[in-house]
């Protein structure tokens, strides 16, 4: 099957090669080169015809954006490099939810100068280490304004209507430019699951239905200022969001053996309200070094409930109550001085500090025998271990980061951070670890011809651990597992990361080829491990199993179809092949890493018929399935995932000069979510069978009504 796909999906790679001497479109002709090789400028010229309304409607029309805009980045943790972000004139947005690429929607087109996707790198770049680096330059003009509008309403299968909007207004008055944004969105889910249950000897012994129901709106509102002087730029951005997910559960069960039925429902209230606040500080001094100052202060509260009731023909009685209440605050602060030593080579030297704090409390109540609690819901308390915590980490990071232009074709780029950190539980469980990591890195680029660039990497990286792994938590996907563990030993995974990629991008802007290699070797897996208090009572929680292996290739292709007469129609298509290896700590063999699925297939289509102010298009993908990758090992049980083919579709028309309507169809196959979990009497490494469930969960498609303007 791989095989097959494969060759559908490259099919037109080779087409493209023996056709991309064809002759370029008009709009080929106003791609500019202005600076090197290494930088491929679209002016908003290129754009014109296509009548974009924001931002991201002009990045979509570029051949290989998706793979300028994939990741880079350090895991997470603290501020970092910023490699894989995108840059608004020049400048990273220092936000964790309020980032460059999510302004891309909110920024009007009539407020771009030009787009640059920058393949080179330098100190005078404001990220690092990123594979390519998208850069939106907006119009530099006295006075300029803009308002943006986007309403949209979703319908679901079970009829529901689900609307949304947002809502922008940008522009620049002299040296100050700002944004400023407010937005609803839609995130109802009404899904349908079902679960057939079989014992040791295949017998079909229950049956499940839940209609399952998420009635969400967020609402969000963010800014964001900056203000240049002579020799000095200051930004300033904020965001506070606001969503509260209820989800309503029916359930019925039906005993096969017994030929009787009965009957529970769920409600599982939830909130979750955060807030951020980011700046950064650049100040050029007169000998070409720059001085930057970063920061990012946010705080998230969350609350997670969840009752559930038998219900019969005259009455309901709760028998569960469970509450999850969470707090995540983190403060960080980054600092750092470039300058250059010569023509060829730059330095950078800074230092970043960072706090970061969780503090959890879970609360269990069931209908049994005791004293009961309002605590709990009128229910009797059941007491959990290590369920009430406070994690806080203190870090700080050394680093330099030294670019060198090695010859007009071939850069280097190193940089090595020196990290520290101290990690405090309390609570129920009191724990403190310090930890020292040193995280070199290597980024070196040939331009090989102007249009076949090589880069590989060799980096260091340590993850970032969730702190919720800390303490209890709740088991959201297993009705008979009510909570799960918490670890408070467990450590950062660290990995070593080694790169090849090889970047074709085919005359008169046709398209882009790109291949990537990579291999992690990792230290410290994190996965389930085993903390059962004994042979009775069987616990697992993530924690570090050992070492690992992974390593795959990327292969991708994103090129124009003109060469078929189709003009402004865009083919991007790829596959990912990958493979690891991981020793399981429950079965000692060795087997794939979790989520780690032999290869994935994607591909969409975009047509722009700039005539009639029209365009379609379609995106698919389909991951494997089968093979240990595929399969979650637990103490108790396991579960094999199964995952179908993600169609959609849409089409979209412009009108009344400044309005874009846009209808999709997503979800098309209807595919569901499945999985079959097999439970083992005693422990997994036992193999004494217990049952197996076959459960799938679907929401049917989904169509979509989108509205946008600006003015």
């Amino acid at each position: 099957m791989p095989k097959l796909k494969s060759r559908f999906l490259f099919a037109p790679a080779v087409a493209l090669l023996l056709a991309f001497a064809s002759s370029a479109t008009a709009q080929n002709d106003l791609i500019e080169n202005p600076t090197d090789d290494s930088t491929v400028v679209y002016p908003a010229a290129y754009f014109a015809d296509f009548l974009p309304v924001s931002a991201n409607d002009m990045i979509s029309r570029i051949p290989g954006i998706g793979l300028a805009m994939r990741g880079g980045g350090g895991g997470g943790r603290g501020l970092g490099s910023g490699g894989g972000e995108i840059l608004i004139n020049g400048q990273r947005t220092t936000g964790k939810g309020n980032t460059g690429e999510s302004l891309l929607s909110r920024i009007s087109a009539d407020q771009v100068d030009y787009i640059e996707i920058i393949r080179g790198t330098s100190e005078e770049l404001d990220v690092r280490g990123a594979g390519q680096i998208v850069n939106v330059v907006l119009l530099d003009l006295p006075s300029r304004s803009s308002t943006s509008i986007e309403l949209n309403l979703d319908y679901w299968r079970d009829g529901t209507l689900d609307p949304g909007g947002q809502i922008s207004y940008s522009g620049q008055a002299g040296e100050f430019n700002y944004l400023f944004a407010a937005q609803a969105e839609a995130g109802y889910n009404g899904r349908i699951n079902r679960e057939f249950g079989f014992d040791a000897g295949g017998t079909l012994v229950e049956a499940r239905r839940e209609d399952w129901v998420r009635d969400q709106t967020s609402y969000q509102a963010s800014m964001n200022l900056g203000y240049t002087f002579e020799n000095s730029v200051i930004q300033l951005n904020a965001l506070l969001e606001t969503r509260s997910p209820p989800v309503d559960i029916n359930r019925t069960i039906y005993n096969v053996v017994s030929d009787t039925a009965r009957f529970e429902r769920e409600e599982n209230p939830s909130s979750r309200d955060n807030w951020e606040i980011g700046g950064d500080y650049e100040y050029s001094l007169g000998n070409g070094g720059k001085y930057r100052f970063l920061f990012i202060v946010n705080d998230r509260d969350q609350l997670f409930g969840q009752e559930r009731f038998s219900v019969t023909e005259n009455a309901e009685n709760k028998i569960l109550f469970l509450s999850n209440m969470s707090r995540d605050r983190e403060r960080i602060a980054r600092t750092s001085y470039t300058f250059n030593i010569n023509q060829a080579q730059g330095l950078e030297l800074g230092i970043e500090a960072s706090q970061t704090i969780r503090d959890g409390d879970l609360r269990l109540g069931l209908d049994i025998d005791g004293e009961r609690s309002p605590d709990v819901g009128g229910l009797v308390p059941v007491s959990i271990s290590n369920s009430k915590s406070t994690v806080e980490e203190l870090r700080s990071e050394l680093f330099a980061a030294h670019n060198w232009q090695l010859n007009p074709r071939m850069s280097l780029e190193s940089s090595l951070v020196y990290e520290s950190s101290t990690i405090e539980q309390a609570g129920d469980v009191s724990n403190k670890r310090d930890f020292a990591f040193l995280r070199p890195k290597i980024d070196y680029r040939f331009d090989i011809t102007p249009t076949l660039q090589l880069r590989a990497g060799i980096e260091k990286q340590v993850s970032q651990l969730s702190f919720s792994d800390f303490s209890a938590t709740v088991d959201g996907s297993d009705v008979d597992q009510n909570t799960q563990a918490g670890n408070p030993g467990i450590a950062q995974e660290q990995s070593w990361r080694y790169e090849l990629n090889f970047e074709l991008r085919l005359p008169n802007d046709i398209g882009v080829l790109n291949s990537q290699f990579y291999y992690r070797d990792i230290t410290d897996v994190i996965d389930r491990v085993d903390v059962s208090p004994s042979p009775d009572n069987l616990q697992s929680a993530r924690g570090n199993i050992g070492d690992g292996k992974r390593y795959g290739v990327n292969l991708d292709l994103s090129a124009r179809l003109s060469f078929l007469g189709l003009t402004n129609a865009l083919l991007t298509t790829g596959l990912s092949l990958r493979d690891s290896e991981v020793l399981d700590p429950f079965l000692k063999v060795k087997r794939r890493m979790r989520n780690n699925g032999r290869w994935t297939a994607r591909s969409s289509f975009r047509h722009d018929i700039t005539s009639l102010g029209m365009s379609y298009g379609f995106r698919y993908e389909m991951n494997s399935n089968g093979g240990s990758g595929r399969t979650e090992v637990d103490v108790f049980d396991t579960e094999e995932r199964i995952f179908q083919p993600e169609i959609s579709a849409f089409i979209e028309k412009q009108a009344f000069r400044s309005y874009t309507f846009r209808f999709e169809a997503s979800n098309i196959h209807q595919n569901e979510f499945c999985r079959t979990r097999t439970r083992y009497v005693g422990a997994t490494a036992d193999g004494v069978l217990e049952e197996v469930e076959k459960y799938c969960s679907g929401s049917g498609m989904k169509l979509a009504l989108e509205m946008k303007t600006t003015f």
